[in-house]
């Protein structure tokens, strides 16, 4: 996707607190020692036999998100980001089955479903076959669940959890996937894939049919009551935050943890920064590290509530790379940095994962992206099978 609107300079300049080197250092080393010592103290420690259950999990996926980008942000921000806390790190590898570098479709069905599929394809093995997510077999076991985007809700990473399709631009039957689940809640872009259709169907009808309150607005979102929402924010894709999505990701994210905290069994919730890919697609720096600290404020709206509740896990980490984001300059004391870029597309580098509560020690190392799959779901004690 190029962005049109956005500048295309390549360096953000923050008026913001200065941050001092020694911090970002004793930061580095923390983050090399927890990744390649991973059976040292620190880890046993969090393995102990009193380590609370996992009752929720909390999945974020920060989509073309890579190491250089979360650089750039911590860079230029203010305070330490939210993702500088975690107490688990690790690196993710992230080619498809057909390809060395993955595109979003098949990177989101290794993260949501643990199975490496073909570029293009979603909810699907290389086959053809409908492979389950997380999503699905939370709801088999009576969890609550929800799904929040800054994209589309039918584009490629959140139609993953969703949806089994050949091909990622199969958007109208992927909005028709959404009413063969009972997912409690969704906020994302892409109400005219519901009810401005080639086949005429208007599926926000039957979104009401099936007992969800269909909202058109963040502020009706907001003011929300119902069990149930179908929430969207923009009729196709909404805009970068610069643009004037504003704070959606954060308070949606807040939203959709009072709603499914309800439930006494727990709940799954998948988010995804979607456009901090768009950004790097366009190699607008300042629109990438915007996107990135919005997507880090999510992640500390959620580990608010993890730390609080004692039984939420925290997983972030993105889909794969995009841009090929080199830092070529920067200054930690006036807050500013320089960005390459190598491409418009995507890259074949690993990508981080943060990990943060009960069960966060079986993320650390190097794993393929399918393993996300399995760690979650053996933390939460579920099978792939009801």
């Amino acid at each position: 996707m190029e962005d049109t609107d956005q500048p295309n300079d390549k360096t953000f300049t923050s008026t913001k607190t200065k941050k001092t080197m020694n911090k970002i250092n004793n930061l580095l080393i923390l983050i090399i020692t927890v990744i390649l010592l991973p059976s040292c103290s620190t880890a046993k420690k969090l393995t102990s036999g009193d380590t609370p259950e996992v009752k929720n999990v909390i999945y974020m996926i920060g989509d073309g998100m890579g190491l250089p980008a979360v650089y750039a942000a911590m860079t230029v921000s203010d305070y330490p980001l939210t993702l500088e806390s975690a107490t688990a790190i690790g690196l993710q590898k992230t080619y498809s089955s057909n390809s060395y570098i993955t595109d979003s479709g098949a990177g989101g069905t290794a993260l949501a479903t643990g199975i490496k599929t073909k570029n293009g394809s979603i909810g699907m093995d290389p086959l053809g076959k409908p492979v389950n997510s997380i999503l699905n077999i939370a709801e088999d076991n009576n969890l609550a669940t929800g799904l929040i985007c800054t994209s589309s809700l039918t584009d490629a990473t959140p139609a993953s959890f969703i949806s089994h399709q050949q091909s990622r631009d199969s958007l109208e039957d992927i909005a028709k996937d959404f009413l063969k689940t009972d997912i409690d809640l969704f906020i994302g872009g892409g109400y005219y894939n519901f009810v401005k259709r080639k086949d005429g169907l208007n599926l926000a009808d039957s979104l009401k049919m099936k007992g969800y309150e269909v909202d058109t607005s963040m502020n009706m979102i907001l003011k929300s009551n119902a069990r149930k929402i179908a929430g969207f924010i923009a009729s196709l894709d909404p805009p970068f935050r610069l643009g004037g999505r504003g704070n959606m990701l954060p308070e949606a994210t807040g939203k959709a943890i009072n709603i499914l905290k309800k439930n006494p069994k727990g709940f799954f919730l998948m988010i995804e920064g979607s456009q901090i890919d768009w950004a790097a697609h366009s190699n607008a720096t300042d629109t990438l590290v915007d996107e990135v600290l919005d997507f880090d404020a999510a992640v500390g709206i959620a580990l608010d509530f993890a730390k609080d509740e004692g039984h939420t896990l925290v997983v972030v980490t993105a889909d794969h790379e995009t841009g090929g984001v080199t830092i070529t300059g920067g200054d930690m004391k006036n807050n500013t940095i320089q960005l390459d870029f190598s491409t418009k597309g995507h890259t074949a580098v690993m990508v981080p994962v943060y990990a943060f509560g009960p069960g966060s020690e079986k993320f650390t190392g190097i794993y393929d992206n399918t393993q996300l799959f399995q760690k979650i779901l053996s933390t939460l004690g579920l099978s792939q099978t009801k």
